[in-house]
């Protein structure tokens, strides 16, 4: 039995008659760029998200790059970030100009919380990434409540999460990724929404921001070769399309099937003591993107080794905090003490999930755990 991280080619085998249907028909009509498809694709993603606009464009990071320029955010402005996450969060803040203020995360969610955002703010702060990791919401109500008081745009990176639901005080429920000004998303393989490439989108409710969201991501254009604003060239493609709108109608199967075998995980090894596993927030669903143990006592490395040693994949996201990351040392504000994300970095192991993973399969890893703890 080999294990996997994830099960791209098992996962395909159920909805490969569509898939491939779909991909003949692309290649037949040669529609490679802007076909039929992407619309279809997106409006049904909008309605599945109940986001007013969803805008393909080619991948997570031009999402989130395409997201910052609509804002119209200017060099030396501020821009709120989390410090343990995957580095385009925090990358594309650089890469306009932009200063990224690193804020610590909660230890039992890894997710960004109030608290943290206000010992971030200050005079030139204009906009808070937060970042739904591993599968689940930050506490958005707070967050909202904290950027509408201040005056902050909040651009949610939802790569992790699509799928998963927050609700609200008064019952209100919300998909990931529409709460804020604008939300994104990657469609990177791997993703609990993934196609066979590369692929982005961004989401609003916003009349405004999603023109300008579309004419940046097309070249600054409304009209061709007309151009307005500085954009760039970042598309959905066609053949990309019909793979995710085959996976969308199966979305939600994928995050149950994700939820049962991460409460299986958690039911057997919750009592394993020299490990803490992930812990949920009530007020959001958990679509569990990855499945992220924390190993405790300075064992996470051995722990590796011994499940690689028995052929059982695990991966660390993410070893080096942020701040910690060489590319950063000198554009950043850290707005205080940063030791939680630097304790997850050393502690943090993720183990295999997947939509086509079986009981039998965790076993073997939940034994090897157990055994490795005796």
């Amino acid at each position: 039995m080999k294990l996997q991280m994830v099960d791209l080619h098992g996962q395909y085998l159920k909805i490969k008659d569509e898939v491939d249907a779909g991909i003949r028909q692309v290649i037949e009509t040669s529609a490679f760029i802007n076909g039929p498809q992407v619309k279809v694709f997106t409006d049904n993603l909008a309605a599945y998200a109940g986001a007013k606009y969803v805008i393909p464009c080619a991948n997570g990071t031009d999402a989130l790059q395409i997201a910052l320029m609509a804002l119209g955010l200017k060099p030396g402005d501020e821009v709120i970030v989390p410090a343990f996450t995957y580095v385009a969060s925090a990358e594309v803040i650089g890469l306009l100009g932009l200063t990224p203020v690193m804020v610590d995360v909660d230890y039992a969610t890894f997710n960004v919380t109030v608290d943290n955002l206000e010992k971030a703010l200050s005079a030139k702060t204009k906009a808070i990434i937060p970042v739904h990791l591993f599968g689940q919401s930050c506490d958005m109500e707070p967050i909202m409540r904290f950027a509408e008081k201040h005056g902050l745009y909040v651009v949610e990176d939802n790569a992790q999460a699509i799928g998963a639901v927050y609700t609200f005080s008064d019952g209100t429920k919300k998909h990931t990724g529409t709460m804020g000004h604008i939300g994104c998303t990657s469609f990177f393989p791997s993703k609990n929404l993934g196609c066979y490439g590369d692929g982005g989108a961004i989401f609003t409710n916003d009349d405004v921001l999603a023109e300008r969201l579309r004419m940046i991501a097309n070249h600054g254009q409304q009209v061709k070769y007309h151009h307005k604003v500085i954009g760039c060239n970042s598309r959905l493609d066609t053949i990309q399309s019909v793979v995710l709108n085959a996976k969308l109608q199966h979305l939600d199967e994928y995050c149950r099937a994700r939820y049962e075998a991460a409460q299986y995980y958690s039911s057997h090894l919750k009592s394993v003591s020299g490990i803490v596993v992930p812990e949920e927030l009530p007020a959001s669903t958990h679509v569990y993107h990855q499945y992220t143990l924390k190993v405790l006592d300075g064992k996470r490395d051995a722990l590796k080794q011994y499940l690689a040693e028995a052929g059982i994949p695990s991966m660390v996201y993410y070893p080096l905090p942020l701040q910690k990351q060489e590319a950063f040392q000198h554009i950043t504000r850290a707005a205080e003490s940063l030791e939680v994300a630097e304790q997850l970095a050393g502690s943090v192991l993720s183990l295999p999930i997947h939509t086509e993973l079986t009981a039998a399969e965790q076993d073997l890893v939940i034994d090897r755990i157990k055994n490795f703890f005796k």
